[in-house]
């Protein structure tokens, strides 16, 4: 059976060569390339085509969200399994948004990194256990804040295309300029989407948008 290719891309060197031994003691893997930033990761996916990219957020020159975002545009089927330090669920759900297929803490690696591989091959999403229960919890309130809308929502067909560009991580500007609207007009709007779910931040946007399969 071929190998299942792994790329790694972190900018911390000794780190980037401990997870690259963990790796190359489990059976079945193999790690074909290494990066150092984003810019590095998308240069190196113009040549090899790998099973699973292993991605920090955290990176110089083009950071691992918006290097994952350029990856998955021009390879959708890439599995991605991001690994970081950042506990802040906001970047959680920018990661997930984005299309990663599993977020694991730096700190539970050595214990973690072959059941996230394994539960990502199986095709389910993994995220690290700390993370997951609060996942679950944030998911449980929306729903319930939610349950009674109607079947579409409380937001309006133009409030949600702005809620998925959000959740997309596209500024006022940009949604402005697909939807072909002002930039005032779309702050309007994300205040009343805001208002209508009781959301405090742009993580409590993206979390509904998620759970609502905007995205």
């Amino acid at each position: 059976m071929a190998p299942y290719r792994i790329v790694l891309a972190d900018d911390h060197t000794l780190f980037r060569q401990g997870v690259r031994k963990l790796l190359e003691e489990i059976p079945g893997l193999e790690v074909i390339e290494e990066a150092s930033n984003g810019i590095e990761l998308i240069e190196i996916l113009k040549e090899i085509t790998p099973d699973m990219v292993i991605l920090d957020i955290s990176m110089p020159n083009l950071r691992g969200i918006e290097a994952m975002r350029e990856s998955k545009k021009k390879y959708p089927d890439l599995q991605i399994l991001i690994l970081t330090m950042h506990k802040n669920r906001e970047y959680l759900y920018q990661a997930i948004s984005a299309g990663a297929a599993g977020y694991l803490l730096k700190e539970d690696a050595d214990t973690d990194l072959r059941y996230a591989i394994d539960t990502i091959r199986n095709g389910k999403t993994y995220i690290s256990p700390l993370l997951a229960e609060e996942l679950k919890d944030d998911l449980v309130n929306i729903y319930q804040r939610s349950r009674s809308a109607s079947p579409f929502g409380p937001l309006t067909t133009r409030e949600r295309e702005v809620l998925k560009l959000i959740a997309e991580g596209k500024s006022s500007k940009d949604i402005g300029v697909i939807l072909h609207i002002s930039v005032r007009t779309v702050q309007h709007h994300r205040s009343n989407i805001m208002e209508k779910l009781s959301a405090k931040s742009t993580a409590d946007l993206v979390k509904y948008a998620i759970n609502n399969r905007y995205i």
